[in-house]
Parts: structure tokens; sequence; C-alpha cells
């Protein structure tokens, strides 16, 4: 069998609604969990208000985390993945790209290039309907893996999956 290598494909990244929506959701369970917790009868002693400090301070954190994460695009040549924008360098070849989680919609990727620095990222299909399925062609073609390939469904099976770029 001939494995063939997907064609082009660029694909915006940014912010993930998806992601905000998740971090929003662990907040108000939190926020709820410190409320139901004063609500049973503890004093306002130390633990209450470093509890509510914490919480506060677990919520900033995860704005200011969403807030800076940078936007631009992933950009598959043919050959290797790359990332393209204004927080980053153009032109830096990704050494691996590996899809965490894999929701149809929705993707989890870890892109890890040349410096061993890593960054995951949430790659939706309504940031760019008419791309979504070349984008997921182009990660899960068969042409770019050097042995066997395995992908992540969200469906009961947990083997990881690793996409490597040709070098």
């Amino acid at each position: 069998m001939i494995a063939h290598s997907a064609p082009p494909v660029v694909y915006p990244l940014g912010r993930s609604r998806f992601q905000a929506l998740l971090l929003a959701g662990l907040w108000c369970a939190g926020a709820l969990a410190t409320l139901c917790w004063l609500y049973s009868g503890q004093q306002a002693r130390w633990h209450v208000v470093l509890s509510v400090v914490a919480l506060a301070g677990a919520g900033l954190a995860a704005l200011a985390g969403w807030k800076k994460t940078e936007v631009g695009q992933i950009v598959w040549d043919g050959q290797s993945w790359r990332r393209e924008g204004v927080g980053y360098q153009s032109g830096i070849a990704e050494q691996r790209i590996s899809v965490i989680a894999d929701f149809q919609d929705l993707l989890l990727l870890r892109m890890q290039c040349d410096t061993q620095r890593s960054a995951c990222v949430w790659c939706e299909r309504s940031a760019f309907p008419e791309r979504w399925l070349d984008f997921r062609r182009a990660l899960f073609s068969p042409g770019r893996y050097a042995g066997s390939s395995r992908a992540v469904a969200v469906s009961g099976h947990a083997d990881a999956a690793s996409i490597q770029t040709k070098q």
C-alpha cells in the first residue's frame, strides 16, 4: 500500500470558546463548593478567608491564562507542521504534534518544538468549518507516520496517539 501525504493546509489557532467555558465551569464548581461550605455554618476564620482568596486567585489565573493564548495559525506544508503568528517566529517547524483528545468537532493538540517547549492548544471546527476536514486529514494522514498509527477518540478508547512529522 502506498501512503500519500495530505495536501497543505492552514488552520487558525486562538482563544477557544470551549476552553473558556470549561475554565468558567470549573471555577463555578469551586465557588459553589466554597459557598456550600460557608452556608454549612463555618465561621469566618482564617481557613475560610484563605479558601475565598484561593478561589479568587484561581479565577484570575484562569482568566489571565486564557487571555494570554496567542492568536495565529497552524500550517501543514506537506512535510512539516509550523505555527505562525505574532507571538512566535514564523517558519519554525514543529517536531511533534500529539493528539491528546479528539471530540470530532474539537481537538486538543500538544505541540512540541525543537527547544523542548510544548503547548497544548484547542482547535475547534467553528474556527474555520470549510477547512476542518482538510485539517483533520493532515493530522491523521497515513503518509505522515514512521510507524503504526493510532488515533485517540474520546469514546472509551484511551490509547495514546503520537503524530510525528518527517524530519
